[in-house]
């Protein structure tokens, strides 16, 4: 193991270690250096790193930890396996730890962390990692620590239909404002009222039922630091949800967070993890309803179409749609996934294959589907529409579409939708003497706080 930080060249051992993984990519110095700044780049600090620099590493040159983390996630994305730093010859992190806390300890630290805005932006920075190993339903089922019982507080039913209730509402304000403000109050009632709850004596039911309802916060949670942009920090509270519905056998919110991870992935570019994820939600559910079973099926068909698999794609969004058909004739069920939904996915399908004309059809299909109460959703969706009506050269029709996007824009408080309309600015630039180009770009500057023009 090469342990020389910054020393001069002559104390330098070359690292056969990374050598050896190095030359198990098969890349090149600089494929190499531009795969640890694309890693770099997704968690928000982007790095310049050139051939030289690899070199540098290979000859013994240790970089920093946080360094460090970015190329062991680089290598583990190509080589499909964990890279731990002893795997690299890079040395032990300092914050590595023998013992593992506990669920519940360890949603206490989670949580304290996100609360405190001096720690947010060190949080929002961690790395997604295409590497962290996602329990099977049969090994999540009884894996969690009995929790400690014996103190004075006592729960019952009463107080899981209160962790549901606000769940319920923070969902409301996310769907309707984005995850910025919401999420902080997310992870204070996570700290200061569910882990008490988890930790109380209760009836075996009411902790099995307490569980789950944490379980489902805790993907909410997720799913609100997805929205911001804070990928590792999101995949962390995905991970508890997931010990934790495990420990309550709840199957829909492991197959749900399960779901959830595999959109992140998709919409991250890991389209092989995406598919693997969304394989596995589905495999989980045997007895899913058929709302249910074309949530699963959609997701599936667009992991499928970004990796290529155009037949497995197209099968997965013919199986979510007949089981949407059944499930619309059984029931019209406000707030889950409905034909709005399926719409996306086959917008993101057809995008996918290369159909993005077809994939605008299907995208304005289910911006007139979609409920009024999904603003966030609508924001970011409509966004994606106008991109691609301008892609097929359609200027007019993507400035009529961003204008819309703008009259919601105010109101919500999302990383996604901020990196959205940034985005924007620099797809209309170009075209600014058309007279349709320029009155968005005037009005956008009145609308859009100046650090995203």
């Amino acid at each position: 193991m090469c342990t020389q930080e910054g020393g001069g060249m002559g104390s330098r051992v070359p690292n056969h270690d990374l050598e050896r993984l190095f030359r198990e990519t098969g890349w090149t110095l600089r494929q190499l250096a531009q795969a640890v700044n694309r890693v770099g780049t997704e968690r928000g600090t982007p790095t310049t790193y050139t051939p030289q620099t690899v070199h540098t590493w290979l000859n013994g040159h240790v970089p920093n930890e946080e360094r460090r983390a970015l190329i062991l996630e680089a290598l583990a994305r190509r080589l499909r396996r964990p890279i731990t730093s002893a795997d690299a010859g890079f040395p032990s992190p300092v914050r590595e730890s023998n013992g593992r806390p506990s669920t519940v300890e360890g949603l206490v630290d989670l949580g304290r962390q996100d609360v405190d805005p001096s720690r947010r932006s060190v949080l929002g920075a961690s790395l997604f990692s295409v590497a962290m190993t996602v329990p099977d339903w049969p090994d999540a089922v009884g894996r969690l620590e009995s929790v400690q019982t014996g103190r004075a507080q006592r729960i019952g039913m009463d107080d899981v239909h209160t962790v549901i209730a606000m769940t319920e509402r923070i969902s409301e304000l996310d769907d309707q404002f984005g995850g910025r403000h919401a999420r902080p109050m997310a992870a204070a009632f996570l700290v200061n009222t569910v882990a008490p709850h988890l930790r109380a004596d209760a009836t075996e039911s009411t902790r099995k039922a307490m569980m789950s309802a944490a379980s489902d916060l805790c993907y909410l949670t997720g799913y609100m630091a997805v929205d911001e942009g804070a990928h590792g920090l999101a995949q962390q509270y995905y991970m508890k949800a997931l010990e934790l519905a495990g420990a309550s056998e709840d199957h829909l919110t492991y197959c749900t967070t399960l779901r959830g991870m595999s959109v992140q992935a998709v919409d991250l570019g890991h389209g092989q993890q995406a598919m693997r994820l969304a394989d596995a939600a589905a495999a989980a559910s045997p007895q899913a309803g058929p709302r249910m079973r074309a949530f699963l099926a959609g997701q599936q068909a667009h992991a499928a179409a970004q990796v290529g698999d155009r037949d497995r794609a197209l099968a997965h969004l013919r199986e979510a749609e007949i089981a949407m058909d059944k499930a619309e004739s059984r029931e019209k069920a406000f707030g889950s996934y409905d034909p709005s939904s399926l719409n996306y996915h086959t917008s993101q399908v057809r995008y996918e294959l290369g159909d993005v004309r077809g994939s605008i059809d299907a995208m304005m299909q289910a911006d007139t589907l979609r409920a009024s109460v999904y603003r966030r959703g609508r924001v970011r969706q409509r966004a994606t529409l106008a991109e691609r009506q301008l892609h097929i050269g359609h200027l007019e029709a993507a400035c009529a579409t961003w204008h819309q996007v703008l009259d919601d824009f105010p109101l919500v408080h999302s990383g996604r939708a901020d990196q959205r309309v940034r985005g924007m600015f620099g797809l209309i630039q170009p075209h600014l003497k058309n007279r349709a180009a320029r009155e968005l770009h005037e009005r956008a500057r009145t609308v859009v706080p100046a650090s995203l023009v």
